[in-house]
């Protein structure tokens, strides 16, 4: 008889491994080159801490610690950390279109649903609920082949100058829940007509027309609002 070998399944990510890989994902994603203290304050963890595990993870196989510091997923990081992120963002879905949570609630109830979601409970969310091709702040649902087109912040507006709302910013939607609450309450939504009526760059301030409404706010909050381009 010939002996085969043998497959066992990958041990389940724990929980703070998955916070780690989705961290490192989302700051990627704004277009940041990711550090230990950029992990340590997304995190709220102390900098020795994260440094620790990002050894671990190294060793695992699911970063790389680059001569720089710069962290990278690895191609098998790569694929867990945007398997996580689409749990996350069809929880959101199902919890914003279904269950009827506004999108800062949302975010919060699926960051602990993200963890204990099944992928095979997901995709039957995802079918679902109409396969969204994104999150209920606009950002993509990895998997989603979805056409999109070119963007910028809404901070690079000149006074009188109109968009439309794409997106709002991974950092705003993970590290600012209390900014959430704010542009929903002022009536930001994805694809609602977006307008400058004030920019003061010196100052540091900007304000918008949203729904007939004038929201004034800082240049680093419009910055986390993205718009069409």
């Amino acid at each position: 008889m010939t002996n085969r070998p043998v497959h066992h399944p990958e041990p389940p990510l724990s929980v703070t491994v998955e916070r780690y890989l989705e961290a490192v994902f989302y700051i990627e994603g704004e277009g940041e080159a990711v550090h230990a203290s950029r992990l340590a304050e997304w995190l709220g963890v102390s900098q020795p801490t994260v440094g620790a595990m990002l050894q671990r993870m190294a060793a695992d196989g699911l970063v790389r610690i680059l001569p720089s510091k710069v962290v990278t997923l690895t191609a098998r990081g790569q694929q867990l950390a945007a398997q996580i992120v689409r749990r996350h963002r069809i929880a959101e879905r199902w919890l914003t279109d279904v269950v009827g949570l506004d999108w800062a609630a949302a975010d919060d109830e699926a960051s602990r649903l993200e963890h204990a979601l099944s992928d095979d409970v997901a995709e039957r969310l995802f079918v679902l609920i109409g396969k969204p091709h994104s999150c209920p702040h606009g950002n993509p649902i990895p998997g989603v082949d979805a056409p999109r087109g070119p963007e910028r912040p809404l901070s690079s507006l000149a006074a009188g100058e109109r968009s439309k709302v794409r997106r709002i910013s991974e950092v705003a939607e993970h590290e600012a829940p209390d900014l959430l609450r704010f542009l929903g309450e002022h009536g930001f939504r994805i694809g609602i007509d977006v307008e400058a009526t004030s920019v003061s760059r010196g100052a540091g301030t900007f304000t918008a027309r949203v729904a007939g409404k004038d929201v004034p706010m800082s240049l680093d909050v419009a910055g986390k609002v993205w718009i069409d381009a």
